[in-house]
């Protein structure tokens, strides 16, 4: 059975503590895991947490506690990870854009490296780094993803290091003693399709005999999660029967023996959090009701930026007729929601819950409008635990520094 917090679980919560409010279900995140974990169960695979998704400290640990490995995409990501409790082997760090300074930080944390960009490879190979084993992320230049932003290996995205610039790589590998341990692609989010997967790594399978070192095939993250009713997600047993049948065939055929790693994140924590928001206002225009939160943007802004579609439902009002409503939020942008959403009948003071708010919610929130962050709260074994409390004025204020008269 998948584990579900309850509403009354997420009643009490915002009863307590407040809203808007940030709600995780520790055992959803387990559930997770544990449906990779047992896919992949007669293979070489590891699985590090995409960090980026959501870094609240407690997550960190829960993730660390069940078994997976941790991925992070910046340096104090690294170093959050590291207080989390994970050892520099279970840490990768894919680098993007970053100063060199920052890649030379990470290695000398111990941990696993991807270089993006093949001038920062070429500084690592000058700065003697050439024993030290190092991953290449690559551009396959292959479109996928649930919309243009979220796709990252086509032929105009900023990520990896692209395939005519690979002469290169070898040369370093050559003359530089560069020991390339990883090739990784990532070519996206919201992944359905497993022939995806499958066609990065067939390109990775024809480069890797170039790599006399190659030690594991980073296939990155990207799976579906159903956000909508009747949507399915990817098939991950699927995924992982035709990943081992080609990763079988390829060390047949080569003797290559390799290990492959996925780098899911928001697969982990989408479907365990909440956003529970209180309605603030009603309001009608021609034929449209709006419902005005006390949310916006500023703590989940999925919707407008990716154009993302979240389920919400009315908890203080499960059993009221069906009607349409948009729901927006309470800072000066057009921040919607939901438009024209059936929703049971909203009253001014109703909670409403916006699900699989779990990945990139909190993480991607400001204090826009000098709008504070909201509280976090994760329920595991049945208990709640604030594992953030709510931002104030004194946060806003406390890194600004008064200038003399």
């Amino acid at each position: 059975m998948i584990p579900q917090l309850t509403s009354e679980q997420l009643l009490e919560a915002a009863h307590h503590y407040g809203t808007p409010l940030y709600v995780y279900h520790a055992e959803r995140i387990t559930h997770q895991f544990e449906s990779l974990r047992q896919a992949f169960a007669y293979a070489p695979v590891r699985f590090f947490y995409a960090a980026k998704a959501l870094t609240n400290l407690h997550i960190l640990q829960h993730v660390h506690r069940i078994g997976a490995d941790v991925d992070c995409s910046s340096i104090n990501e690294v170093k959050l990870a590291i207080t989390a409790g994970f050892m520099p082997q279970q840490i990768l760090y894919t680098s993007n854009s970053v100063s060199f300074d920052e890649i030379a930080e990470a290695r000398a944390l111990g941990v696993h490296i991807n270089i993006d960009s093949l001038s920062n490879l070429i500084k690592f190979a000058e700065a003697n780094h050439g024993s030290y084993p190092v991953g290449i992320r690559i551009r396959p230049d292959i479109l996928a993803g649930g919309n243009l932003q979220i796709s990252t290996g086509h032929d105009r995205s900023k990520f990896g290091i692209a395939l005519s610039d690979l002469p290169e790589v070898y040369r370093l590998i050559r003359e530089k003693e560069l020991h390339v341990r990883v090739l990784h692609i990532h070519t996206g989010s919201e992944i359905k399709e497993v022939d995806v997967f499958l066609k990065g790594l067939d390109l990775l399978f024809d480069l890797a005999p170039n790599f006399p070192h190659l030690e594991a095939i980073d296939l990155g993250g990207g799976f579906k999660v159903p956000y909508k009713e009747g949507e399915t997600g990817t098939d991950i047993q699927a995924l992982a029967s035709a990943v081992q049948e080609h990763f079988y065939a390829f060390e047949n055929r080569t003797g290559i023996d390799l290990e492959f790693w996925f780098e899911p994140g928001k697969y982990l924590v989408a479907e365990s959090g909440y956003l529970l928001t209180a309605v603030n206002v009603l309001k009608r225009s021609g034929n449209i009701e709006f419902a005005g939160v006390d949310s916006g943007l500023n703590q989940l802004i999925r919707p407008m930026f990716y154009n993302a579609y979240h389920s919400i439902e009315n908890l203080s009002h499960p059993n009221g007729a069906v009607q349409t409503y948009t729901v927006v939020g309470n800072v000066c942008e057009t921040d919607t929601f939901a438009e024209d959403r059936p929703l049971n009948q909203v009253r001014e003071g109703d909670l409403l819950c916006i699900r699989n708010a779990g990945a990139y919610g909190f993480e991607m929130a400001s204090s826009y409008n000098a709008r504070c962050r909201p509280a976090e709260v994760l329920f595991r074994a049945g208990e709640m635990h604030l594992i953030r409390r709510r931002e104030t004025l004194d946060d806003l204020l406390h890194l600004q520094i008064p200038l003399g008269d």
